[in-house]
């Protein structure tokens, strides 16, 4: 018999975990299939732990893994991974967005086609609004044309995976993880499946604007050697425009069609915008070498305050 996990991160979910629960445990009670779930407390600091304990109490099928502090929803996913032996693994998150009654035809669909990934496409975002909406496509575009590596778009981490693509993510030995991105990076056979994603159940995002520029430039970052290349063209460019501005200058005082010293405008537009140039260049150089600091210190991407029903997968 196949074995499952779901795998739901939580961060501050008291209103709608036990909802979450109930709508996953309906969906995999019919299934024939040994399943657990797997909760990974990310740091809350609601009643999301006490919940949890309480549901876990009642139901071995329950795992809950306790951070000691909060770490990230990526952080949380990769610790359910990590601590997954089932043969197939759903990540799911726990505001109900992505409905848990889908699991039976996403293993149907991974039956049907053989895949080892099946990622969830999103056909319609209901409730969020314009900016969210219109961002996230630029933002899925722009990685794509900038990395090296091609991912599908309008998707997020809710997607099946088998045990070929687990094994091979909890290989890598990277820290600060996009996961979306390392499970297309891994290969291996993927397909797509569509779905509505509905409004979220009950809380509040817990990605604002800023999460957003963060985990975007950090995935950007780790799957593009791109921003270094164009900082290369651009300080080309820059020394071109500079070299050609001297050569201007020279000949129009030798010849007398300009005179530099009166030219204080174009001077300070000159300075600003070389300036400007320079100083982005050298935080994409920051980037990168914030991105090796992190590494080399090899700090574990998170810290496990506690496991409670570790052993039932």
């Amino acid at each position: 018999m196949q074995t499952l996990s779901i795998i739901v991160p939580c961060y501050n979910e008291e209103s709608v975990i036990e909802a979450c629960y109930a709508r996953i445990k309906s969906a995999i009670n019919k299934l024939d299939m040994k399943s657990q779930i797997i909760f990974i407390n990310d740091g809350s600091y609601d009643r999301t732990d006490s919940i949890l304990s309480s549901i876990a109490d009642a139901d071995s099928q329950v795992t809950v893994i306790g951070f000691s502090r909060n770490f990230g929803h990526q952080a949380a996913v990769c610790a359910g991974i990590n601590h997954c032996r089932s043969d197939i693994a759903i990540i799911i998150d726990a505001d109900l967005q992505d409905p848990p009654e889908l699991i039976p035809d996403l293993i149907r669909h991974k039956e049907e086609t053989q895949a080892n990934v099946v990622y969830c496409v999103r056909k319609t975002r209901t409730g969020e609004n314009r900016f969210k909406l219109w961002s996230a496509k630029f933002f899925y575009r722009t990685l794509n044309r900038l990395s090296e590596v091609k991912f599908p778009l309008d998707t997020g981490d809710f997607r099946l995976i088998d045990s070929k693509v687990i094994h091979e993510f909890n290989s890598l030995k990277e820290r600060g993880k996009y996961i979306r991105g390392l499970i297309s990076w891994v290969g291996f056979k993927q397909v797509p499946f569509y779905y509505e994603r509905e409004i979220r159940y009950a809380g509040k995002t817990k990605y604002p604007l800023r999460k957003m520029i963060f985990f975007g430039s950090n995935a950007l970052l780790y799957f593009s050697k791109k921003p270094l290349q164009i900082a290369i063209s651009l300080g080309f460019t820059v020394m071109l425009i500079g070299v050609l501005m001297a050569i201007w200058y020279i000949f129009g005082r030798i010849f007398g069609y300009t005179n530099a010293e009166s030219g204080w405008t174009s001077i300070m537009i000159a300075i600003i915008f070389f300036g400007g140039i320079q100083l982005l260049t050298i935080g994409v150089l920051g980037q990168y070498i914030g991105i090796l600091f992190d590494e080399v210190k090899e700090r574990p991407e998170y810290i496990i305050e506690k496991i409670q029903n570790e052993n039932n997968g």
